[in-house]
């Protein structure tokens, strides 16, 4: 063996991100005595907001670990549900998330999301000044350091996405009270306080309103309410489960 060499074995659930020659058991991998553990598992591809426990010889180790010739590392995916120190859970999500971002604020969660492409360097300041994970499927963006805390979104279809988020932080969930189009929290409107916004057939149909207190979009059990209403009824069945 190479006395430069470390082994790295990569946990299966984070295969995605390395090269298909590197999946199979331990990868050798030269070392520099100077780069940190850190740096070695993000040039195998893998992002560390996605790293769980880092094992060498066993042993846990933080990402700042200077690995020696002839250690054995083992990198585990985050241990679910992750927990998030220091601030209330919320989110952030880039302009490609749109989807997940509605059905987040229609479960209650507190998710900003930004509709336009404003660039990784005012994603991740916003990120750290607000507090919130960003949740993205941009590897290059979730390596940058002013981030606050990241994850990457795995799958393309929001129905997986969503389910992959609530399995991942078990954020607690306010069903219909959030504006799916501001994030502002919703009250309780009467049809005369709307009535600007309410054509002759909801007004004659429907009585049951709330208005968003931030933007001021009304809200009311319309045509695609059922949809949403199994869009719910999923997560809290998953919720249920889960407990």
């Amino acid at each position: 063996m190479n006395a430069a060499e470390i082994h790295v074995e990569v946990a299966p659930a984070l295969h995605v991100f390395v090269p298909q020659a590197r999946r199979a058991g331990t990868t050798p991998l030269a070392t520099d005595g100077v780069s940190t553990l850190g740096h070695v598992i993000e040039s195998l591809g893998v992002p560390l907001t996605e790293v769980g426990a880092l094992l060498v010889d066993g042993h846990e180790v933080p990402v700042s670990h200077i690995p020696k010739p002839g250690e054995h590392v083992s990198v585990r995916p985050v241990a679910r549900p992750q927990q998030v120190p220091g601030a209330p859970l919320r989110f952030l999500l880039d302009v490609h998330l749109g989807t997940l971002a509605r059905r987040l604020r229609l479960l209650g969660v507190d998710t900003a999301y930004e509709s336009t492409d404003i660039g990784d360097p005012a994603l991740a300041a916003r990120s750290a000044a607000e507090k919130r994970v960003m949740l993205s499927r941009d590897r290059g963006l979730l390596r940058r350091r002013e981030l606050w805390a990241g994850a990457f979104v795995y799958s393309t279809r929001p129905d997986d996405q969503l389910h992959d988020v609530l399995d991942r932080f078990a954020p607690a969930l306010h069903p219909w009270t959030r504006c799916t189009a501001c994030n502002g929290l919703l009250k309780q409107a009467t049809k005369e306080e709307l009535a600007d916004q309410l054509k002759g057939g909801t007004q004659r149909s429907y009585d049951v309103f709330a208005q968003c207190t931030s933007c001021g979009r009304a809200y009311w059990k319309g045509a695609h309410h059922d949809q949403l209403e199994a869009v719910v009824e999923r997560a809290l069945s998953m919720r249920t489960q889960g407990d």
